[in-house]
């Protein structure tokens, strides 16, 4: 399927249905959420506006008026000195995986990461034999910086945790300036 005809944009709260409905089936047959329940409407409403609140972005991709996949990025761990620190987040429709748009959410992402002054992006993928989201990261210049053996159980077996990190902008090389 062609990415001629690709959106990639700010989410609305009109993709919270899709969205929530894409979350869902990636946590009731992935590995790659640890969750084992599928969050609501409701608190999928929560965590977009919890993320947007933070001035970080929330995205999706729509093609001919469908709602694929989405991305964010929120705080790697809540205390302030991580702040410069993010951790991204992709998810896609079953029938849009292998297309190519997870590298498209995720580039999107990462420059509007950077636009806003963050620092450093971290990967914290589920399940060491998710290629496909670690052959996305290590595409776009993320290097693998650890695992965490079983650290999950889901679907009757255990789960590593992979950490991939990508330097943005100006990295380590230069003091920060806080986050636009």
């Amino acid at each position: 399927m062609s990415n001629a005809t690709l959106l990639i944009r700010p989410s609305t709260t009109a993709d919270l249905p899709a969205i929530t409905a894409i979350y869902a089936w990636n946590v009731l047959n992935g590995t790659g959420t640890f969750e084992l329940e599928a969050p609501d409407l409701t608190e999928m409403t929560r965590r977009r506006d919890d993320v947007l609140g933070k001035g970080l972005p929330w995205l999706a991709a729509e093609r001919a008026g469908l709602v694929l996949g989405y991305a964010y990025a929120n705080h790697f761990r809540p205390r302030k000195a991580y702040r410069f620190c993010l951790e991204d987040s992709v998810y896609l429709a079953a029938d849009a995986q292998g297309q190519g748009l997870g590298r498209l959410l995720l580039a999107e992402l990462l420059s509007r990461c950077e636009a806003i002054g963050a620092r450093q992006m971290l990967a914290v993928i589920g399940d060491s034999k998710n290629l496909g989201s670690v052959g996305v990261h290590r595409t776009l210049g993320f290097e693998h910086i650890g695992v965490m053996k079983s650290a999950g159980w889901k679907f009757g077996r255990w789960l590593d945790v992979v950490f991939m990190q990508k330097a943005l902008g100006a990295g380590d090389t230069t003091a920060a300036v806080d986050l636009a």
